[in-house]
Parts: C-alpha cells; structure tokens; sequence
C-alpha cells in the first residue's frame, strides 16, 4: 500500500483539493447563478442571459460609472505600482544586506495593515473638518478659507483612492521583484560591461529584466488581480457603499451592493463573472507580453 502511494502524484493531491473546493467550484457555482433569478431565500430560478443583458442595457451605473472607475483605477495603480515594485526593488538590491531588509520590511508592510491604515491614518490625513492634516494646512497656508469634504466629494475621491493604493502596492509581487533582482548571476554584470555595456541604465534593459521575467510575469499578474479586486478602498474610505456619487464604485462594490445589500445573488454572480473574464484576459495578454518565448 505504501509503495502505491509513493507517486508523486500524491503530494500535490492535498493543493488540488483544496484548489477545487474554494476556487474551482465557487466559480462554477457563480457561473451557474449568473444565469438564475436568485435572492438568497428562494430557490434560484432559471432566467437564462437576463442577468447579462440587464447589466450591459439596464444597469447604467454599471456602464457609467462602475465599469468606467474600474477601467481608470486599474489602468493608473496597475502599471504605476508595477514600475515602482520593480524600480524600488532594484535600489534596495544595490544596498548592503540588513538595510536592505530594514527599507524591505517597511516598504512591504503597508500591505499587509492597509484595512487599518485606511480607518485610521488616510481618514484622519483627508478629513473633512478644520482638524484634518490636509485641511488643517491648506487654511494655515491661506490656499482655502474652509474645509473641503474630500472623502465625499466625487471630485476627488478617486484621485485619493489612487494615492492610497499606490501607497500600499508594494505586495507579494514587490517581494518577488526583489527576490529576482537579487538572485541574478553578478558574472553577467562583469561580462556586459566587458561587451560594451555602459551604464546602469542599459545594465536594466539588457541584463536585469531579461534575467527576472518569471519574476516580472509573477509581479504583472499580481498587479492585474490586485487593482481588479481592489473594493474596500472607497468605501473605507467614505464610509459608504455606494460611495458618493458613486465616484469610487468599483466593480467589487458593485457585487457586494448587489449581492449582501440587496441580496441579488443571481444578478451579482453575473457581475462577478464579468469581472473573472476581465482578469482572465488581462492577464493573457500579460502573459503574452512578459511570458517566455523558447
């Protein structure tokens, strides 16, 4: 029995369970409720695309607002956050060892306490009173006469959002960064500069990325699903669901207001599948660009 179950087969069979249980089959059941009437309480009712047809030709928050803010929103913290993941990345690794851990550690941990940052210093930084830091010192420096309502003005609420995720992109794929810059034969170095290599900047484009793409396509990925999965930003932010206006709604808010505030589940499965393709595509097309060509 025990020569039987010495296939290697059998110590990935644990990750495979667990991979079907909370990802394969959630997704299969969000998929066949998209296509249901279903309000949580009753029995879901089959309604065929409905759901989709009403989103794209009903919904006109979803076109006008949702889907817009989720497009900007992840078109600007995606691309930014991934360029400065990989450029801080590379200036850590040019400092001596435990410096290097110390800046890393800091760096990394806005990521991991970003529910507490947001409820805690982002509010009271951009809080609407005279006793907020940002108000406080725009009337100390005579560039206002009276508070601004950041957090509840669409005028700047995305903007905010932006900042405080930029603030805290520096995730699992900034640690994956580093690692890879780090890993990197410094023989390669030596022998670019010997072949004509000039300067840091060519040493970036012709040695160092070429040498971290695994850990490029990892960081490109994780930017993609992070900013596309972003929600809890504008409405720890404002402290609402939907945000005002509607200004910071993303598409995560959508699905939560649907699906837990107006126990929609059907109608929310379909946005969330929607949503599932967008990641799947955009990360294809990562793939595509920072994937391995041999």
């Amino acid at each position: 029995m025990i020569k039987r179950m010495n296939h290697p087969a059998w110590f990935i069979l644990p990750y495979w369970i667990l991979f079907a249980v909370f990802i394969i089959v959630p997704v299969v059941i969000a998929i066949g409720l998209s296509f249901t009437y279903f309000n949580s309480i009753q029995t879901p009712n089959y309604i065929g695309v409905t759901n989709y047809i009403e989103l794209i030709t009903v919904d006109t928050v979803f076109m006008q607002n949702v889907l817009p803010n989720t497009i900007k929103f992840a078109l600007i913290v995606g691309p930014i956050g991934y360029l400065l993941s990989f450029l801080l990345a590379w200036m850590l690794a040019q400092i001596p060892g435990k410096s290097r851990t110390v800046l890393a550690i800091i760096l990394y941990s806005p990521s991991l306490t970003m529910g507490v940052a947001m409820s805690s210093m982002w509010r009271i930084i951009f809080s609407g009173d005279s006793g907020g830091y940002l108000n406080s010192m725009l009337i100390n420096w005579g560039i206002i006469l009276e508070p601004i309502q950041f957090l509840q003005s669409p005028a700047y609420l995305m903007n905010i959002m932006i900042v405080v995720s930029l603030w805290s992109s520096m995730g699992v794929g900034f640690l994956a960064m580093l690692a890879g810059v780090l890993n990197i034969d410094q023989t390669l170095y030596e022998a670019a500069y010997m072949d004509g290599i000039k300067n840091r900047t060519q040493e970036i484009f012709f040695i160092t990325i070429p040498q971290m793409k695994p850990q490029m396509l990892f960081g490109a990925v994780m930017a993609v699903v992070g900013t596309f999965q972003a929600g809890a930003i504008g409405v720890q932010l404002s402290g609402s669901n939907p945000t005002p206006q509607y200004a910071g709604q993303l598409i995560v808010n959508h699905i939560e207001d649907f699906g837990f505030i107006r126990y929609l589940m059907g109608y929310a499965s379909a946005i969330s599948v929607v949503l599932l393709m967008m990641v799947y595509l955009l990360s294809k097309v990562t793939q595509k660009i920072l994937g391995e060509r041999d």
